[in-house]
């Protein structure tokens, strides 16, 4: 009875909603063990996105994870496909690879001026490589982590999204590079703390947007939201005050995040842990809408779309 608790893995379930699974193949039938097996580990961190959408709302599908996926965990009706950063090793080899092409790493290398690396610096202790995040120092190189930063954050900027809507309807997003070191460096940073954030990782997080409002522990009745606030009974008495509006329609994917983290508790009581937990994905939220506007505001600043990137033949269709 012991050896199946052996089993027992983390799993996004939906955006900022972490369960447990049991990653067996008598329980998980399909569990995509060729992606999978690489996030199982400690230290990975994987972009999900789909290959084509059906909402109407927009394009909205991207977020990270540091766990493995369920079939619909970042897209409400897509299948979702997760793109690790990190291989795990295969005999022969002893250390784990970075999931980018050399094609790739080379096109970012020629267009930044960077020198490409995928291996720790010579500061890095040998304890540590195993460890190492994969970034480069951005004065001289670029490493693996970087590239995976940089891509994030041009996904989160709303110029990107509109201008490819109808090609991000059909096919797998395509990311641009720049000739702009700058503007490498900067979406690079806010790539960076968007997936800190999206995490639950930031420090800033450990500062809440909002006031509980309620008993210590509180059913969840009928989500609700009025004058800033989320109410979780029916009465509206007990709730979250102080959610911007813009934070409380903030979908990912299809999903409404605020509403959907507390209608698939409906029935249950919030916990301390729940209450401290939804007041970080308020702020999460919060600050990936001012992330995304800093995103915008950066390519602005260095020649908008397509100036700010590659001639015009490689804008990404």
């Amino acid at each position: 009875a012991g050896e199946w608790m052996k089993e027992i893995v983390p799993i996004l379930y939906r955006p900022f909603d972490q369960r447990v699974t049991v990653y067996n193949r008598h329980v998980a039938v399909h569990r995509r063990e060729r992606v999978s097996r690489h996030m199982l580990k400690k230290n990975n961190v994987g972009i999900s996105i789909p290959r084509s959408t059906e909402i109407k709302r927009g394009w909205e599908h991207v977020f990270c994870s540091n766990r493995v996926i369920q079939h619909h965990t970042v897209s409400l009706k897509e299948v979702n496909y997760l793109f690790p950063l990190w291989l795990e090793p295969e005999w022969p080899e002893t250390r784990r690879l970075a999931n980018v092409s050399r094609e790739m790493a080379a096109l970012t290398a020629e267009s930044t001026g960077l020198a490409w690396t995928d291996v720790p610096s010579n500061k890095v202790s040998k304890a540590q490589v195993s460890h190492w995040h994969g970034c480069g120092d951005l004065e001289g190189n670029f490493g693996p982590r970087d590239l995976f930063d940089w891509i994030y954050a041009v996904l989160h900027s709303p110029s990107y999204r509109s201008r490819y809507a109808d090609f991000l309807k059909s096919d797998f997003a395509r990311v641009p590079l720049t000739p702009c070191l700058e503007l490498f460096r900067a979406l690079t940073r806010l790539g960076g703390e968007l997936i800190a954030l999206h995490l639950l990782e930031s420090p800033k997080l450990d500062t809440p947007l909002t006031a509980y409002t309620g008993p210590a522990t509180a059913e969840v009745e009928k989500i609700s939201y009025a004058s800033d606030t989320v109410w979780v009974d029916k009465a509206q008495t007990h709730g979250f005050r102080g959610v911007p509006d813009a934070v409380w329609n903030f979908h990912i994917g299809g999903y409404k995040v605020c509403e959907k983290w507390l209608k698939d508790r409906k029935g249950r009581t919030l916990s301390k842990d729940d209450i401290v937990h939804y007041q970080k994905v308020i702020v999460a939220l919060n600050e990936t809408i001012r992330l995304m506007g800093e995103i915008d505001e950066a390519i602005k600043k260095h020649g908008g779309w397509p100036g700010a990137f590659q001639s015009a033949e490689n804008d990404p269709q």
